[in-house]
This record gives C-alpha cells, sequence and structure tokens, in this order.
C-alpha cells in the first residue's frame, strides 16, 4: 500500500492552475482541491489530509500570505508544506514569505517540470520512470 500525497492547488489565472495541476499529475500526488482562491484553499487544507499547499501569493479575498498565515497559525493544520508562487520575487521577500510562512517558493512563470521537481522533492517522492 503506498502512501499517497495530498495537496491542494490555488491560483486565480486559469491557466496558471491548469499547469499547476499538470505539474501535480505528472509528480505523482492526488489532487484534493485545484481553486481559484484562497478562501476554498484554506477551507480544503482544513478539511484535512493535505500534506501540501501550493498558493498564488496574488489572489483576490483571501491572498497567499494570508492563507499561509492560517494554515500556520492553527495547530491542525501547521506541519502542512507550503509552497508559493509568485510572479515578482520582490513580492516574496516584502513579505519574508520565504522564512516565516512557507517552505518553499516558486518564481512564475515556471514549466511543468520544474514545479514537478518541486512537488516531488518537497515531498521526499521518488520519481518514477
Amino acid at each position: 500500500m503506498t502512501d499517497v500525497k495530498r495537496i491542494v492547488i490555488a491560483d486565480d489565472d486559469d491557466d496558471i492552475r491548469g499547469l499547476m495541476v499538470i505539474a501535480a499529475n505528472r509528480a505523482g500526488v492526488e489532487i484534493a482541491a485545484a481553486v481559484d482562491n484562497g478562501r476554498a484553499a484554506l477551507d480544503a487544507v482544513v478539511e484535512g489530509g493535505i500534506d501540501l499547499a501550493v498558493l498564488d501569493i496574488s489572489m483576490p479575498g483571501l491572498n497567499g500570505v494570508e492563507v499561509a498565515e492560517a494554515i500556520r497559525g492553527d495547530d491542525a493544520t501547521k506541519d502542512t508544506l507550503i509552497l508559493m508562487v509568485s510572479a515578482s520575487v520582490q513580492l516574496l521577500t516584502d513579505h519574508g514569505v520565504v522564512a516565516n510562512r512557507s517552505d518553499s517558493f516558486i518564481i512564475k512563470p515556471f514549466s511543468p517540470r520544474a514545479l514537478s521537481e518541486r512537488i516531488r522533492s518537497m515531498l521526499g517522492l521518488v520519481e518514477t520512470v
């Protein structure tokens, strides 16, 4: 029996979210939710059983930073890995996201292969060819 890793993907751009889904499928993980806003992402993480949340920083409503803070602030979800995604290196550094709220980050534009490799690396998955 294998331990399938479950992830949540959140990006308000349909095309980017689609690339994230491709990358997650390539990584061999189960996509528990692929949503277009931070509130839905947080709800999915809070439901439980999520190993990794892939969060775009800039989303309407709850942004990725706010979702990450909520995940880290809840004893039930604080150990969920967080991968931040942004087109802006400055946003990542201005918010202290890398050091304080997330486990890793990736800059847009990214290739599905690069994101897939990052997901596998963060979850300790070995690539199966």
